[in-house]
This record gives structure tokens, C-alpha cells and sequence, in this order.
């Protein structure tokens, strides 16, 4: 949706900072201000309009130098969740009695240090876990702060939602360049074929690549006479703009790449141009995909063999191609080998690191480069999860394995547990396992705005202030930009009475941690920007060599820790001014001048600097992945039988996993909870639109409502990811009234993909037959339905004391979920 067809006013400015000459005003005493959007990957500017501390409008930002105006239905609708009455305003702390009640600050922060504490002063820091969920990636505290607290706990009991999500991409790109988080992202501006396979960008916005505005850029390829392929069991929307759409049998996608990259050896296809001089490896891959022909292929991914070889011809062929796989090819059981072939194909046909193909982002405060590509490489298990023997990625154990982790004693069992913005009751498998074993723990934390299926069972709950009042920059996303450019935005409103930002809980959290609950939280930056400079003054490649950091630091602008922390990676990144060694450079003074933002200009080829491998190369046949390639070759000799269903997710453009479903205006439409199934399957199975179907897996079973249609392929039913907000004891009134089920449970959490750890939530066998009658699923959304509708005005909701669930109430206490 473009900026003309939402509600908002013009002039748009970044509110009440140096940007305040620039708002506008109108006789109701509004004010316009500006902010980047934080609700998914894309990270478009906003234009808000803000009257007596509220947001009563979001539109986009037609000066934005990334998005230019362009804002989907999250982004319109940021006012509403900014002003959701069932955000927590105030901590909450469980009693004696097991009831979470509101309480001050200092008593919260009081009750972690007592509550880590005791768990901590066991000796083995393995027993507390930290958990980072997915909006941890969209704000600026949550790239700063989480390394510190992974670092002061000490704990190899790390878990995140990459694990349920991208991890696949991080093993893959880590093994081939030498660095996890060197990921080439599309060119799709200036690229003449896109093949997307597992990834619905006209609706997700693109993930693993930033880029506003998707659907025009697609629309914009198709004009300029480019070609669009989409690989992807569903006609998403993505797939209705495509060329082709090649409906694959889900979870076949390494079998398709494997035979494309045949096609290229068979055929001579092979033409890596200027990067063959960084490849290594090729000669290896060529033996690994002799086998795997289009006709061997075929069967298991139910894609002709014409059609794969016409395929691999025309992204061989075209004047720059690129290929982009995201969680459609990453959740299932080969995923890290599928990210691996996406680059793989990109290589050999001369499209990574070049215009119009896959290439590295340069971000604003990304480590300068160099010019050297050898490094010491990406290492795989260097340690393994103490119950199963998961070997870690990127120091992170399988989401999947917490559970276990928790209610396996023994040495180094998990007894209390740090949450970050995760609810993984409903992101990860078996949610119920995963609510039994955090009913067992000694203690829990969680930093998070709501009461939701994970923090319910919280001993503390610390609730950052709105995203309105909060400071914003994409730390994360600005790696992974379609376009490279710098945007920064203060908060639109001030923090008011009693709240506390992101970073001031994490640094105070910090704090606790180290025994000084009560200290400053500043010291925590004050200590990073100190220990930064140091090292960056003894590096002779560094602009600041040799000189004193003390008096660095008091160059730093920014008004608290968190901006000066910004300020100094600003001016030390490969644009900044360099503390005055490379005038005209950037620093935060400069992007704050530039309320719009700062185009940093397109991508351009960046090896080998990115590289940083044993080799110097883009290595491109890495021994973990050629011996997984075993697994792969077996798996195509005991392919399923056609006859069977497998389940996938799907993402809808008014969502965003589960922490949007508690706004009223994002629900409705597409955005609901149903089991699309083919209407093939549906006759066969006597399934009817809009009557109920019990679904079964091995983790469990839901009872869901029908929608029989086309847009899924025959042998595949689809359920959309996040939903299942039928317990008792949280507190989101609109998410809980029509709750939908949980995809998840249908999954025991046993099925991994064994290199990344990654939970398989895609492709995975399902058994569905009509119900005859309200089965769990829909017994329980009444429920809580019921339960929701009992809660009282704002103030009362935010009053609310929550028993801890499974504990008996005491007479005339308020049981969980009322108020």
C-alpha cells in the first residue's frame, strides 16, 4: 500500500529532537513526527501524527530515502498497538501465594537479582538459560544488550528463535565465507531473473533481506522485462505475479537446487566469471550432484524434468540472476543443505557478489572492512546440548531441546530462565512439553511488553515502554539491505512516569547480574564505549590508532548510553567521520541532520573482503555439508508416498508470528486460523469449507476449521504459525476471543535438521479427517474466548494480580486470566 492510499498528515518530522523545526502543526495542537516502522524486516519510514501523547495516525514517509512512502497495514496500523490496553505498563512480581501482581521498579529488579542469584550461586552458570525471541531483532536494545548478558551469564544454555526460523542460512553462509552473518541478499532492482523458493515476500515483506515495498520491486522487475520464478507448494500472492510457479512437494527443495546444479555441470553452464578466482571447491560440488539428474529428482519433488533443466538454463542464461530462499527452505528437514545450494547456483552462474545478483550489504556500523579474506572460518559443535547431544550453531543450542534441558536433572540442568521478547509456548514444538518444564522452574525473567503464553509463567515480568517512546535503529536489518543507507529516529513521545526503556531494563538487568542492582545504568555503556575504544586506539588499521580513548569518549554525542554507544559505531564504521580522521563522515549528529535518512548508495561486490575462511575463498564445498549430502542421496531413495499429507505454514500480511494477534484491526481477512486444503484432498477426505477437521501429528492434534481452495497444492494442508491463544492466565483480551490452535503442537520437537538444529515446521506428515464435534482445539479457543471477556476497563486490566498456572487459588484471590 503506498503512502496516498493511508490516513496521515504531510510534513513529517523526527518529533521533539533536532528534527522539531520540521514539524507540523495544526490548530488541535498534533504534532507530525517520524519513525521507522520496528513490525517486520522491511523497516519502512513512517510519518505519525501524535496529539496528547498518542499516535492518531501512521502513514508512510514519502521523503524516506528507503521506503519512499511506502507502508504495508502493520505500519498504518502502529498506532493502535502502540496504544494497546493490554501492554503491560508496570512490572510484575509472583508473591508467596504464586499471584503476579504490579509492583515498583526496584522491587522487580530486587526479585531478579534475589531470584538469579540463588540459582547462580550453585556454582554452574549453565543453570540459568537465556531465550531471545523474535522482536528482539527490531530494536535497537536488542542488538546492544543481549551479547552482554549472554557474556555475564556464561552460559552455553543459549537458545533464539533462529532456531525455529533462519539458523539453516547462518550454518550455511558461515561455512562458506567464513562468517555466519556475511549473507548475500537479492539485487532485485537491478536483477533480470528472481527465483524465490519457500519465501512469500509480497506478504512477509522479505526476510533475510530488507527491502521495502517487495511487491513493487517485483512488479518493477516484470516491467523492465526481467523474470520472476516462484518455487513454493502455495499460490501465495508472490507466486500470482510469477512467470512461472513451480508447485514443489514441500521439503523437496535440495532435491530441485542438487538437480539444477547437475544441469549446470552437464550442460557447461558453468561460468562463475570474476569470481572464479575466489572459488574453491567446484570440482567437489560437481561430484557430489553427478547423481542427482532432473529424472532422479523428479519424483520426490514433483517437478518435471523439462521444467528443472528450462529452469536451470534461464538462470544460467540471463543477463544476472539471483537466487533467494528464506523460511520455506529453511524449516524443513534439508534446510542448511538448501541454503547452501541457493548460494551454490548463485556462484556457478556468476551472479554472487555482482549487480543484479546476490550480494553482500555494507551496513553504517558494520566493522570496516578489509582487504584480506582469510580468517579462522565457522566452526560447528564446539559444544553439545547436555540431554540429547544437539550440537551447537553460532553458540546457540535447538530451541526445541529447552524443554528437556529443564526437566532432565543432573549436572548442568536448567533451573531458571531469561526471556527476551520469546514466546516459545506457541513458536517452537510442543508448546504443551515446553509449558510443563517452565512450570518447573526455580525462577523466570522475562523482559516483555505482554502476558502472553511464555511470560505468564514468569516470577518477574519487566514491560518496556511503547515502541512510540522508544529510539529506533535497525542494527540487524541494516546488514541486510536491498540499497545500503543509514536511518535513525528518537522517540516520537516521551517515556512517562514509571516507564522504562529497553535499554535501561537490559542494562539494569545487567546490573543485577553482577550483584549492583542499584547502580547506574549508564556504567554498563560507559564500560563498552571505554573497552571499544581501547581496543580500536591499539589497532594500527584503525582511524583513532593511538590515541587516547578517554578523550575519544568525550567526543561522543547522544543523550544517553545507548545513543553514545550508536555515536561511536557511527563514526568507527566503514562511513563514519572516524573521530575527525575522514571528514564529511557519518556520526550521529550528522543522521540525526538527515531526518529522512542518508542513501549510502547500491550494493556493490564486496569480495573478498567479506570472506573470512582458512582459504581466503568462498569455499564452496564445506565438509559438514558434503557429508550431509549422504542424508540427502537416502532420503531420495525412501521418498514418502505421494499419497500423503504433509503440513506447511504460511505468514499473512497483517501478522507477524504471534505477537500481533492483539490488535483488532489486524485480524479478519485473510488473517485467520484455518487449515487450507486442496479440494482434491477435500472430497477425498470428505472435508467441507468452514466445517471443522482434527489434524494429527506426532505431537498432538488440533481441531481447526476448513477453507477449501486452490491456492494449495494437492498432498499439502496449511496452517499459519503463532496462534493457540486459548490459555488461561495471560492477558491479551482480542488474541485470546478468537484464539485459532497451535501449528506446533502437531510436532513432538524430535525432527531437526541435524547441521543447523533447526526445528522441522515445514514438510513434516500430518494425518487430517473430518470432526465430528468441538474438538480440543476449539473447546479450549471457547474457553478462553469466555475467559477474556470477563476483563474490565484499561486500569483494571493493568491491576490485575495473575496466579501462576497449575497453582489453586486461595479463597477470594483472582483467578488467572480475570480481573
Amino acid at each position: 500500500m503506498s503512502a496516498t492510499g493511508t490516513p496521515g498528515v504531510s510534513d513529517p518530522s523526527n518529533g521533539p529532537s533536532e528534527q522539531e523545526a520540521e514539524a507540523g502543526h495544526d490548530p488541535a495542537g498534533a504534532v507530525t513526527a517520524l519513525r521507522i516502522c520496528p513490525l517486520c524486516e522491511a523497516t519502512c519510514g513512517l510519518s505519525v501524527t501524535v496529539s496528547q501523547g498518542r499516535i492518531t495516525g501512521a502513514r508512510g514517509d514519502r521523503e524516506d530515502v528507503f521506503s519512499q512512502g511506502f507502508v504495508c497495514p502493520k505500519g498504518a496500523t502502529f498506532g493502535e498497538l502502540d496504544a494497546d490496553p493490554d501492554r503491560l505498563t508496570r512490572p510484575l512480581v509472583r508473591d508467596a501465594n504464586g499471584v503476579l501482581a504490579e509492583a515498583s521498579w526496584e522491587e522487580a529488579f530486587a526479585a531478579a537479582a534475589d531470584g538469579l542469584g540463588a540459582v547462580l550461586a550453585g556454582g554452574n552458570p549453565d543453570a540459568v538459560a537465556l531465550y531471545l525471541g523474535n522482536p528482539n531483532v527490531h530494536t535497537m536494545a536488542g542488538a546492544l544488550y543481549p551479547p552482554l548478558l549472554l557474556a555475564a551469564l556464561r552460559t552455553r544454555n543459549f537458545y533464539t528463535a533462529s532456531t525455529l526460523d533462519q539458523m539453516p542460512k547462518h550454518v550455511s553462509c558461515g561455512l562458506l565465507f567464513g562468517d555466519p552473518q556475511a549473507i548475500p541478499v537479492p539485487d532485485v532492482d537491478r536483477t533480470d531473473h528472481l527465483l524465490i523458493l519457500g519465501a512469500n515476500p509480497v506478504e512477509s515483506n522479505g526476510s533475510l533481506a530488507t527491502v521495502p515495498d517487495f511487491p513493487g520491486r517485483l512488479k518493477r522487475l516484470r516491467r523492465r522485462g526481467g523474470r520472476l520464478t516462484v518455487v513454493d507448494p502455495r499460490r501465495t500472492r508472490t507466486a500470482r505475479l510469477a512467470d512461472r510457479h513451480l508447485a514443489v512437494r514441500p521439503g523437496s527443495d535440495a532435491f530441485l537446487l542438487m538437480a539444477m546444479v547437475q544441469v549446470l555441470f552437464d550442460e557447461d553452464l558453468v561460468d562463475a566469471g570474476p569470481l572464479a578466482g575466489h572459488l574453491s571447491g567446484v570440482d567437489e560440488v560437481r561430484a557430489l550432484a553427478a547423481d542427482f539428474t532432473p529424472e532422479a529428482v523428479e519424483g520426490a519433488c514433483d517437478v518435471a524434468a523439462d521444467e528443472i533443466r528450462s529452469l536451470a538454463r534461464e538462470v544460467a542464461r540471463a543477463p544476472s540472476a539471483a537466487v533467494y530462499g528464506r523460511i520455506g527452505s529453511s524449516t524443513v528437514e534439508f534446510g542448511t543443505l538448501t541454503n547452501w545450494l541457493v548460494d551454490v547456483v548463485n556462484a556457478l552462474t556468476g551472479n554472487l557478489d555482482r549487480a543484479g545478483g546476490a550480494m553482500f550489504p555494507l551496513s553504517a556500523t558494520a566493522r570496516p572492512p578489509r582487504t584480506s579474506g582469510q580468517g579462522k572460518g565457522f566452526e560447528l559443535g564446539r559444544w553439545r546440548s547436555r540431554v540429547s547431544g544437539h550440537p551447537e550453531a553460532k553458540s546457540e543450542l535447538p530451541a526445541a531441546a529447552l524443554a528437556e534441558e529443564i526437566t532432565t536433572p543432573g549436572e548442568g540442568q536448567v533451573r531458571a530462565l531469561i526471556t527476551v521478547a520469546g514466546n516459545p509456548v506457541l513458536s517452537a514444538p510442543d508448546g504443551e512439553g515446553l509449558e510443563q518444564a517452565l512450570g518447573r522452574l526455580e525462577f523466570m525473567v522475562s523482559l516483555d511488553p505482554y502476558l502472553n503464553e511464555t511470560t505468564r509463567h514468569a516470577h518477574v515480568v519487566l514491560p518496556p515502554a511503547r515502541p512510540s517512546r522508544t529510539a529506533h535503529f535497525d542494527f540487524a536489518f541494516n546488514a541486510l539491505p536491498v540499497r545500503n543507507q543509514v536511518r535513525y529516529t528518537r522517540a516520537v513521545v516521551e517515556p512517562g512516569d514509571g516507564e522504562k526503556t529497553e535499554s535501561e531494563i537490559m542494562a539494569r538487568l545487567l546490573l543485577c547480574l553482577g550483584g549492583q542492582p542499584g547502580a547506574e545504568p549508564e556504567s554498563v555503556d560507559a564500560a563498552v564505549v571505554e573497552r571499544t575504544l581501547r581496543k580500536a586506539a591499539a589497532d594500527p588499521g584503525s582511524p583513532v590508532h593511538g590515541r587516547e580513548p578517554a578523550l575519544l569518549a568525550a567526543e561522543l554525542t547522544g543523550r544517553d548510553g545507548a545513543e553514545r554507544r550508536l555515536d561511536m559505531m557511527l563514526r568507527l564504521g566503514p562511513y563514519g567521520e572516524g573521530f575527525g580522521a575522514r571528514p564529511g563522515g557519518l556520526s550521529l549528529e550528522k543522521v540525526l541532520a538527515h531526518p529522512h535518512g542518508i542513501d549510502l548508495g547500491p550494493l556493490r561486490s564486496r569480495l573478498p573482503e567479506v570472506l573470512r575462511t582458512p582459504s581466503g575463498t568462498v569455499e564452496l564445498c564445506p565438509a559438514p555439508l558434503a557429508q550431509d549430502v549422504a542424508r540427502l542421496r537416502e532420503a531420495l531413495r525412501r521418498r514418502a508416498s505421494p499419497e500423503s499429507l504433509v503440513m506447511v505454514g504460511r505468514r499473512h500480511l497483517r501478522s507477524n508470528n504471534s505477537w500481533m494477534h492483539n490488535v483488532s484491526s489486524l485480524r479478519g481477512g485473510t488473517n485467520r486460523c484455518l487449515l487450507q486444503v486442496n479440494p482434491a484432498d477435500a472430497d477425498r477426505l470428505g472435508l467441507e469449507d468452514g466445517a471443522l477437521a482434527r489434524v494429527t501429528g506426532a505431537g498432538g492434534e488440533v481441531t481447526v476449521p476448513v477453507e477449501v481452495t486452490g491456492a494449495v497444492r494437492t498432498g499439502v494442508v496449511s496452517l499459519p504459525h503463532g496462534w493457540g491463544h486459548d490459555r488461561p492466565g495471560t492477558r491479551m483480551r482480542v488474541a485470546a476471543a478468537d484464539p485459532g490452535v497451535n501449528v506446533n503442537q502437531l510436532l513432538d520437537g524430535t525432527v531437526l535438521d541435524p547441521l543447523s538444529g533447526t526445528a522441522v515446521l515445514n514438510g513434516f506428515p500430518v494425518r487430517v479427517a473430518a470432526a465430528t464435534g468441538p474438538g480440543p482445539g476449539a473447546a479450549a479457543g471457547a474457553g478462553a474466548g469466555a475467559a477474556a471477556g470477563t476483563a474490565g476497563d484499561e486500569e483494571g486490566a493493568r491491576a490485575a494480580a495473575v496466579r501462576a498456572p497449575g497453582t489453586p487459588p486461595e479463597a477470594g484471590s483472582t483467578e488467572a486470566g480475570s480481573t
